[in-house]
């Protein structure tokens, strides 16, 4: 691990080896045993699930849970137990509807601070943001819900330009300030709603009991991990970080890897019923991006086979807790093909457990297995031979 943070003063109750630590990350996430069976609980338990990619975030929500549909967790959202919306690092997450605003308050000022040259050099100051927000509270008050291009209709009737990726700015700029929030889908589209009528349940916080409160989320959800990790996650300054953590202390343990600190949740021992050694993970899921440092799951001649660049992080294969390939899907005439790309080839044990994550998958999205073929064996050769025979989910 880098970015090493130490703390003289802490008291460490036990060395942890880095095989341990993804051993504990891996329980900690809810991915290799879990007792959540509603959405909610899962969103609440990490803090919150990464949500760009909304198809890949949902089964991030899914996987966690003991048995559930794509649709449970979009009911979750149509029902405003979760919520759509950029409360940190300026990227879209899910979040328990309780903590988006005490979250969002404690977390986004910061990102809106630092976009402030961004969003001026396209023509989006103070002045254009008070417009627009008078403009969509009055069209979107008494519980309506508009669609991003009915938005961008609607402001341009007001004479506020949207093109350019100018409404997309202001939009995610007034998200910053809850004024607005995601509503449920409209068909393919996802619609925007005020964020006091969608989430009036939604609470506010101290500042240092939210700091402490998203410390000890964070560790009890991500933990073993290191404060720098934190800070990355939460898009903090390093000394709130630091406080967040000081102020969480007393329900959280320490212990050291190698040289460096690192902190998770008090044990609860729970019982928990373990899962098969195989997970197929979606693109940005919390257990890759929600540390600096991935060596721990997986090797560093790999990482760029997980890590385009840019932020962008594929969907993973894990296997007994190491990162073992990518995966991809896409969907034809009906039917959801699923290809792998290992990086080296697969024992058949460890072929047949990645099978039963594919199907855990496939129960996910209420499709079935119409049939199995070979598994790709590399990157390269294996790859091609996997698109002419792949595997093949279809509906039923």
């Amino acid at each position: 691990m880098t970015n090493v943070v130490r703390f003289p003063e802490a008291m460490v109750v036990s060395d942890v080896t880095p095989a341990e630590v993804v051993r504990r990350r891996l329980d900690a996430q809810r991915i290799s045993s879990t007792t959540f069976t509603q959405p909610d609980e899962v969103v609440a338990w990490l803090g919150a699930v990464q949500a760009q990619d909304y198809l890949g975030a949902l089964w991030a929500v899914g996987l966690r849970l003991v048995d559930a549909r794509e649709s449970d967790v979009e009911r979750a959202l149509t029902e405003r137990k979760i919520v759509r919306t950029w409360p940190m690092r300026g990227t879209l997450h899910f979040v328990a509807a309780a903590d988006a605003r005490w979250m969002t308050e404690l977390l986004a000022p910061r990102q809106a601070a630092a976009a402030a040259s961004r969003l001026r050099s396209y023509g989006i100051d103070d002045a254009v943001l008070s417009r627009t927000r008078r403009v969509l509270v009055k069209n979107l008050e008494g519980g309506r819900q508009l669609s991003r291009p009915a938005v961008y209709q609607v402001l341009e009737r007001a004479k506020i330009a949207t093109d350019k990726q100018r409404g997309l700015h202001m939009l995610w700029r007034l998200a910053h300030d809850c004024v607005l929030c995601f509503g449920p889908r409209e068909g393919k589209q996802q619609t925007f709603v005020l964020f006091d009528e969608w989430l009036p349940q939604a609470k506010r916080l101290p500042r240092d009991e939210a700091l402490a409160e998203l410390a000890q989320r964070y560790f009890t959800g991500h933990g073993p991990a290191t404060l720098s990790d934190f800070a990355w996650w939460s898009g903090m300054k390093l000394a709130d970080a630091r406080l967040a953590v000081r102020l969480a202390d007393e329900r959280l343990d320490k212990a050291l890897v190698g040289d460096q600190c690192v902190w998770f949740a008090r044990s609860t021992h729970a019982t928990l019923t373990a899962r098969t050694g195989a997970h197929i993970l979606p693109a940005f899921d919390e257990f890759s991006v929600g540390y600096t440092d991935r060596t721990a799951a997986v090797d560093a001649c790999h990482l760029s086979h997980i890590n385009r660049g840019g932020g962008m992080l594929d969907p993973i294969i894990v296997v007994d807790g190491r990162v073992v390939g990518t995966w991809k899907r896409r969907i034809e005439d009906g039917e959801l093909i699923f290809s792998s790309a290992p990086f080296s080839p697969l024992n058949r044990s460890k072929t047949r457990a990645v099978q039963l994550a594919v199907e855990r998958y496939a129960r996910f999205l209420e499709l079935d297995v119409r049939r199995e073929v070979r598994a790709v064996r590399s990157r390269g050769r294996a790859r091609r031979a996997l698109e002419r025979s792949p595997m093949r989910l279809s509906s039923r």
